[in-house]
């Protein structure tokens, strides 16, 4: 993308069709705060019934100290409301610009997308307002959206994870951003509003994670989501969101399940996981993993992921698993299936990541013993309570950066990491080759929902075609000197596919995933 290109905003064209309005059945947001300690600020949380009671990323502690004034507050009270972007110092930029340039040189495949189509602009006309993760990859791609023609703007779907160097050497190039680590509740949502509304702007396309941003369209701005032609969405909390209104027959725009491709599945779950939560463990507790007594609950991709890492450096594995396929195949790869309860007395770590509510429940914590680790790898921070952790009958107390000790009245204390939010975006890092492969992914969706013609995506939840996920593929395998093996015409026809494929068909899925009701049966 043009790094030092400023996206102009302009009125996208709707389809002028009025659509029925999008009701959520609890129009209600939930707020539950913490008491406030000297030195710290208040925190609060928001749910809504429609998504599953996701608690939407919303407010916690600040790193700086409660006196100090919010980038929103700044940007009110210096009188630069007329700035069209909100980060914490935009004098951090060169730092960010320098962190973006070394994510590119590891992100082959969204450069390699953006040398081809930037001189045909097939997103040209798109204004795509984006709500994910605000790093360097997220960078990357928010440039070759624009470079490809896009105009965007973009807020942060978690308040731990924006890097604000990152933020500011967008800012300083002309991108809309609006996004500081440790946003509050009403910061929070603030930012997603100003992203979708402004003068002279029309957003005709959604990039979502978790689907807090698609959530506010529904709920508050009917009229501009109308307009919307299509959404795509990378995160199981909101794909199910997705499928939820699907279901219900309330899905008025097509939308692109991301999170099911299989090299979201395949990569960004498995060996972005695999790597990134023992950065994230190591960065914030110094712990050594050898011998340690640790449970994961949950063995989709993202749960594989942890346990391989974990148990290459020694680590013993119990797994909680609810799916019998899933169970099975912990069991095959050495690991003990248990019920949290059988364990929860011995082990050392928790890690939480299936997608669902309440796993980790204060009754558990009750019974866990003194220094256990408490943290979550899902992208929802609903799979730990940590409401129940505000009883009056409990202390908490600040470590470091993400990190709490919640001490009991007779003394125990547990470590809880990031309050219970996405631990590895929250801490550490995640690799950017494998975020790489996500980020090309959902470039391609975009472009694919933005240029299809009328009439072939209706109202409802899509997958990539597997043709898009081989493509994705194909264009990572040069960083490894890999050459593809092709079939001879005969060999084709033997296998009824076209040589130069898609080779698995569009129901070829990397592991066991049944969309039901039961949001226990989602698996990362």
């Amino acid at each position: 993308m043009a790094e030092k290109e400023a996206p102009a905003s302009a009125q996208a064209q709707g389809d002028g069709k009025l659509r029925k309005q999008i009701q959520f059945a609890d129009q209600q947001f939930e707020f539950q705060r913490r008491p406030t300690k000297k030195g710290h600020r208040s925190l609060s949380r928001s749910i809504s019934q429609s998504s599953t009671d996701s608690y939407s990323s919303a407010a916690s502690y600040s790193d700086s100290s409660e006196d100090e004034m919010t980038p929103r507050e700044k940007r009110c009270g210096e009188a630069r409301v007329h700035e069209d972007f909100c980060v914490k110092n935009i004098g951090q930029s060169g730092f960010g610009r320098r962190e973006v340039e070394i994510a590119q040189q590891e992100m082959p495949a969204l450069m390699a997308l953006r040398k081809r189509a930037q001189g045909d602009k097939p997103l040209a006309g798109a204004t795509i307002v984006g709500c994910t993760h605000i790093t360097a990859q997220s960078a990357v791609l928010i440039e070759t959206l624009i470079a490809l023609g896009a105009q965007c703007r973009w807020a942060a779907c978690n308040i731990f994870s924006t890097q604000n160097e990152v933020a500011a050497a967008l800012a300083a190039v002309g991108i809309p951003v609006f996004a500081w680590k440790g946003e509050s509740e009403d910061d929070f949502w603030w930012c997603i509003d100003r992203c979708v509304c402004a003068d002279g702007w029309q957003p005709n396309m959604i990039l979502d994670d978790g689907g807090d941003l698609t959530h506010w369209m529904y709920r508050k701005h009917s009229e501009v989501f109308k307009k919307v032609k299509g959404i795509v969405e990378e995160s199981v909390t909101g794909v199910h969101r997705l499928y939820q209104l699907s279901k219900a027959g309330k899905l008025c725009v097509p939308a692109m399940n991301v999170n099911d491709s299989v090299t979201k599945q395949k990569f960004d779950n498995l060996y972005s996981c695999r790597e990134s939560i023992l950065d994230g463990l190591k960065r914030t507790t110094d712990i050594m993993f050898g011998g340690k007594q640790v449970v994961v609950c949950g063995y989709g991709e993202v749960g594989k992921g942890c346990c391989a890492a974990l148990k290459g450096l020694g680590a013993v594995i119990c797994v909680t698993e609810v799916d019998p396929i899933c169970a099975l195949q912990a069991c095959m790869d050495g690991c003990r299936v248990v019920k949290l309860n059988e364990v929860i007395r011995q082990v050392d770590i928790i890690i939480s990541c299936t997608g669902n509510k309440n796993v980790v429940t204060r009754e558990q914590l009750d019974r866990v013993k003194n220094g256990v680790i408490i943290c979550n790898m899902g992208h929802s921070n609903t799979e730990i309570d940590v409401a129940s952790l505000r009883a009056p009958d409990l202390t908490w107390e600040r470590v470091r950066s993400q990190v709490d000790h919640v001490i009991w009245p007779d003394g125990k204390r547990v470590l809880l990491l990031a309050e219970g939010r996405l631990l590895n975006l929250s801490c550490s890092s995640v690799p950017s080759f494998v975020l790489s492969i996500t980020a090309t992914t959902q470039a391609l969706a975009l472009i694919e929902l933005y240029n299809a013609p009328e009439g072939r995506y209706k109202q409802d939840v899509y997958l990539l075609p597997k043709k898009m996920d081989e493509y994705v593929a194909s264009l990572h395998l040069p960083s490894f000197d890999a050459h593809l093996t092709e079939l001879n015409e005969e060999q084709a026809k033997y296998l009824g596919i076209n040589k130069n494929g898609p080779f698995k068909p569009n129901y070829y899925r990397v592991q066991y995933t049944t969309w039901c009701t039961t949001p226990a049966q989602f698996r990362m």
